[in-house]
């Protein structure tokens, strides 16, 4: 269990990427380019958010405070929020008016990123949670400025 809960902490957040990666490119380009304005505005958001929230709220990694030695190797920094949930939930989050199937499956994977960080002892369970509301909510903003705006609307595309 430890091995698999290490090798998804370390490097599931790639698969995610990848996935994500090829969907697109595999989309037709009316299909590509909401989901590339979408991309173009949430990522950076999302980084900017999350420089935030960690400047806000403080969480030492738990084994830091619990004095243990995580299953990865990690500084004793703040854990606030987790970056490899955020960049994760934030694809996800990306694809879902696109393609709700595959959001899904991305979800699903996320949850597992998550899990395993906070399995290891390098994240405590708010710096997931946090790291999924932050990508949500700048999905959210992103999604409802661009169609007040009526530069996209992704309810037009037809998912998978």
């Amino acid at each position: 269990m430890d091995k698999l809960a290490i090798v998804a902490a370390n490097y599931l957040w790639y698969l995610i990427i990848g996935i994500a990666v090829v969907y697109f490119l595999t989309r037709p380009w009316p299909e590509k380019k909401p989901l590339l304005i979408c991309a173009a505005l949430v990522l950076p958001l999302v980084f900017l958010a999350g420089l935030l929230g960690g400047a806000i709220y403080n969480d030492p990694r738990p084994f830091a405070v619990d004095h243990f030695v995580p299953l990865i190797p990690h500084k004793a920094n703040n854990g606030f929020p987790s970056d490899h949930v955020l960049w994760s939930a934030a694809i996800a989050a990306i694809i879902f008016p696109s393609n709700r199937y595959l959001s899904v499956v991305l979800w699903i994977l996320t949850t597992a990123v998550g899990a395993s960080r906070v399995y290891v002892g390098v994240h405590h369970v708010i710096d997931i949670v946090g790291s999924v509301a932050i990508a949500i909510g700048v999905a959210i903003l992103v999604d409802y400025v661009l169609k007040r705006l009526n530069i996209i609307r992704f309810n037009e595309i037809q998912g998978d």
